[in-house]
């Protein structure tokens, strides 16, 4: 069987997320939306549709009051968008994140 052409951007993405849960209240709003826009840019670039939705929402809502509750459900999709291997994926995991946040 052959390797995952996408787990080193898979193990990438990760480990910048992994960076942004610990850094967590230290990042401010700004710092946080210049991360999430550079991981979806890594995911547009790689062709992860679902990735680069949440990652775009997630940046978007960084900026905007109640960012911290809105980033810790956006974050909990990660897993999700990360594993996508469909396009549908993307509606799905926005669907269940705006019903998380209302």
């Amino acid at each position: 069987m052959a390797a995952d052409p996408l787990a080193l951007v898979r193990s990438q993405i990760g480990a910048r997320i992994a960076e942004i849960q610990e850094l967590g209240q230290r990042l401010s709003p700004l710092d946080l939306h210049s991360r999430m826009d550079a991981i979806r840019q890594m995911a547009a670039e790689h062709g992860m549709v679902a990735l680069e939705g949440l990652a775009r929402c997630t940046a978007q809502m960084a900026l905007l009051p109640g960012h911290r509750t809105a980033t810790r459900s956006c974050l909990e999709h990660i897993d999700e968008a990360l594993d996508s291997r469909s396009s549908r994926d993307c509606t799905t995991i926005l669907a269940a994140l705006a019903i998380r946040l209302h």
